[in-house]
């Protein structure tokens, strides 16, 4: 399908700041090959991974130019050959994109594109992706977590957190989250935490020890292990697992706090998930989407020419409130 047709996208041709996202209004739309779909985009999430891979501090880098943004939400405008699940008109959002996400128009894989449900607004479509498939491999892949254990979910306001919080509480687990203000806590007690606490106050852990009854947590999913991560190792009861969703720098921890509980120290990459794994995690949204559990929480909204800042606000805010999206 020849196209020469043009869009507005966000190209990145250096890897630096936030100023390197740069908005381009004579990109080519691109052409969906086999199997797979070109989306017109209405909104694409925000992740904190983008600012690291833009950096240029991230284990994978891509060639240069390219457009960030994996989690797209919109409309199939066309589908390649051998495209056999989708067809124009199909509102979608994806898990992944081949040409990125920060643009009018995105072809993604067939396999990472899935449909959305009329219940979810284009929003809430691209508040999916990253956040509720890293709270399932986070939990269940990683974690194992059992109905019945105690979850703390450090940074739970954000699109990870607030996924996790639904998903944990949905499963039978005991949810306790952290927050940075208290429109955050208000957020996270209203998406499944059973209990909230502000990770600013001096005496948080103790307040979560309290609230364990001394025991402390089996799991803990961890946003700022640079930060928090000495602290959790504490908090844990025996055999408990921290999961390392995010980390922003070094931290220097004592290895005996893992011995005296038996307890271990688990990072998660959803890039490294299974075909088998994918598969099995989205089968558990859908079903928590038909339940009416999994309602991703819409956070800040930026126009598509105000990438850069929300790229700095997602670093720099003072507590997240909701998954940041932005807008075509």
């Amino acid at each position: 399908m020849a196209t020469s047709k043009l869009m507005r996208a966000i190209r990145v041709s250096e890897f630096g700041g936030p100023s390197v996202l740069k908005l381009c209004s004579d990109v080519p739309v691109p052409s969906p090959g086999q199997r797979q779909v070109l989306i017109r985009v209405f909104a694409c999430g925000v992740n904190p991974v983008e600012t690291y891979i833009r950096s240029g501090t991230y284990a994978r880098k891509p060639d240069l130019p390219y457009t960030p943004g994996s989690d797209v939400s919109g409309i199939v405008e066309a589908v390649g050959d051998g495209t056999h699940l989708l067809q124009p008109g199909d509102r979608v959002f994806t898990t992944g994109t081949v040409t990125g996400g920060y643009a009018e128009y995105a072809v993604a894989s067939e396999d990472s594109v899935h449909r959305l449900p009329d219940s979810l607004d284009y929003k809430q479509g691209a508040a999916i992706g990253i956040p509720y498939f890293t709270a399932y491999r986070a939990l269940f892949h990683k974690a194992h977590a059992k109905p019945g254990e105690t979850v703390l979910v450090h940074g739970a306001s954000g699109g990870v957190g607030v996924a996790a919080c639904q998903m944990a509480r949905s499963f039978g687990l005991r949810v306790l989250g952290t927050a940075g203000t208290p429109e955050g806590m208000n957020l996270v007690l209203n998406n499944g935490a059973h209990q909230a606490f502000n990770h600013r106050d001096k005496d948080y852990t103790q307040r979560i020890m309290e609230a364990t009854n001394g025991q402390g947590i089996n799991i803990i999913i961890e946003m700022l292990s640079n930060v928090n991560l000495s602290n959790d190792l504490q908090m844990l009861a025996y055999g408990g697992r921290v999961i390392i969703v995010g980390s922003r720098g070094p931290i220097e921890i004592n290895p005996r706090d893992t011995m005296i509980k038996e307890s271990s120290i688990i990072g998660v990459a959803l890039f490294y998930a299974t075909k088998e794994e994918t598969a099995e995690c989205a089968a558990a949204l859908f079903a928590g989407m038909d339940a009416g559990w999994l309602r991703p929480v819409v956070g800040p909204q930026y126009p598509l020419d105000k990438a850069s800042q929300a790229h700095e606000d997602i670093i720099n805010s003072p507590g997240a409130a909701g998954k940041m999206v932005l807008t075509m």
